[in-house]
């Protein structure tokens, strides 16, 4: 017989930190413990339910001293839903975790001198902040407490609103969502209540049968309201039922689409995206420039606070007209686009192809003509030939994802040596990993962290890197 593994229960563990994953930190004899539920400043007792060599993961079970930094959580499902974890924790202590995540990344991978780190740019707005949010449709709904009690998950375990963490067949069934504007809740609530009405079959992901499958809701600052609804199999006079009934309760929406998702995940990039009403993009501006966003385009998903990042992006270029400018990472051309009138050339490269085509689209509807876009591997396009074709850039500005830059990528700027490189970031630590990598012929001179995403542990970080 397996022996039933017994972890230990820790009493009145001072919470210390916080981590880069959003979980609260401890220390109990020689082990880092990572807490769920807990702030720092708390004092609490904790169930440990996993043990590593060096650290344990446990949830606070008991508080005897509740920190100063807390405040009452504002979402009804607080706790439960994967997101804003740091809902209970004051805006601006967040904001403090946050730039200590970057300056403990940047000195301890990086080994950079943050003397000359800025303070976090707070995000102007806390809640309802993102353009864009996905729900999920499930037959087989996370049951709540107040559930269990009462019986209601008898009659219905059909859900629509986000995964449980770790759980790929859960959905927390949401009434109201704080991170995007009020359409976006009452045009979830409709959906659900319609196919309630209608008895609408919800995804089961694990058998891969039901009807409804994904909603997706896009806005931007101009009034543009993308929908978007996902089945999971053809059915046309229901689908056409339901667009239907969205269109007209919904005027607001400036388009409405669908797409038939008959594969296993919910990637809806590949497939065929099908227009029921209205345009097949929204608009969205900044400053004098429109963006025309397409329903699988990347924008960032706090629009006001994106455009802070980018003024720092072009300040730090400090650009005076006469550069050619390499955008790595460049996506659908934002940055490249926000630049462009103020240096000679921009040289934008991203390895999807869709988006590349947006990004020059977005040159085209704004009558910039000093752009040009690859679609391509970067670590294989960025070559001695592409820089003889394009001309040396004396400025690269990159924007990678969360795994940041390749290798070879690092070394081909090293073999280029621009003058200053703007690094953006979504990771510090793979920011810092790649400064590293750079500081033979480079030094960092300025460091400014931004806050995209408040209740949650995500932060940007821009860095200037200057040529020694």
């Amino acid at each position: 017989l397996l022996k039933k593994r017994v972890f230990p229960f820790i009493e009145n563990l001072s919470i210390i930190d916080a981590a880069s994953e959003g979980i609260a930190v401890g220390r109990h004899n020689d082990h880092v413990i990572f807490v769920s539920n807990a702030v720092p400043g708390d004092v609490c007792d904790v169930q440990v339910f996993s043990k590593r060599k060096s650290f344990m993961e446990g949830k606070a079970t008991v508080f005897h001293t509740y920190s100063d930094k807390r405040e009452s959580p504002f979402c009804e499902h607080f706790g439960v839903c994967g997101g804003c974890k740091w809902q209970n924790m004051k805006y601006e202590h967040q904001l403090y975790f946050k730039q200590k995540n970057v300056s403990d990344s940047l000195q301890r991978i990086g080994k950079v001198d943050i003397s000359e780190m800025k303070p976090i740019l707070a995000s102007e707005n806390t809640t309802y902040y993102r353009n864009k949010l996905e729900y999920t449709f499930s037959n087989k709904r996370w049951l709540e407490k107040e559930d269990m009690e009462t019986g209601r998950y008898d009659k219905n375990l059909n859900g629509l609103g986000f995964h449980i963490p770790k759980l790929f067949d859960k959905v927390l069934d949401i009434n109201h969502c704080w991170l995007q504007n009020e359409i976006s809740n009452r045009i979830r609530n409709a959906v659900r209540e319609y196919a309630f009405k209608h008895e609408l079959t919800f995804f089961d992901i694990r058998a891969q049968t039901g009807f409804l499958r994904n909603l997706l809701v896009r806005s931007s600052s101009t009034g543009d309201l993308m929908v978007i609804l996902v089945f999971a199999y053809n059915d046309d006079e229901l689908q056409k039922n339901i667009l239907d009934f969205i269109g007209n309760s919904f005027p607001e929406i400036s388009s409405l689409m669908f797409v038939v998702n008959t594969k296993r995940n919910d990637t809806i990039s590949d497939q065929v995206i099908e227009l029921h009403k209205g345009n097949p993009f929204i608009m969205e501006k900044m400053d004098d420039l429109q963006f025309k966003i397409g329903p699988v385009s990347f924008y960032q998903t706090n629009s006001i606070q994106a455009h802070n990042l980018y003024k720092i992006t072009k300040s730090l270029a400090n650009l005076t007209g006469n550069e050619i400018v390499y955008d790595l990472y460049t996506g659908t051309g934002t940055i490249a686009n926000f630049i462009a009138k103020d240096c000679k050339k921009v040289v934008g490269i991203e390895y999807v192809p869709s988006a590349i085509d947006d990004a020059h689209e977005n040159s085209r509807i704004n009558e910039i003509n000093n752009t040009v876009f690859y679609a391509g591997d970067i670590a294989k396009v960025l070559n001695d030939e592409f820089v003889a074709i394009n001309g040396k850039p004396e400025i690269i500005i990159t924007d990678p994802p969360r795994a940041g830059m390749h290798a070879d990528v690092v070394k081909q700027i090293l073999n280029i040596e621009p003058l200053r490189i703007v690094y953006v970031s979504c990771n510090p630590a793979t920011q810092a990993r790649d400064i590293e990598l750079m500081s033979e012929k480079y030094s960092v001179v300025e460091i400014q962290p931004v806050d995209m995403f408040p209740h949650t542990q995500h932060v940007e970080n821009v860095v200037l890197l200057v040529r020694k």
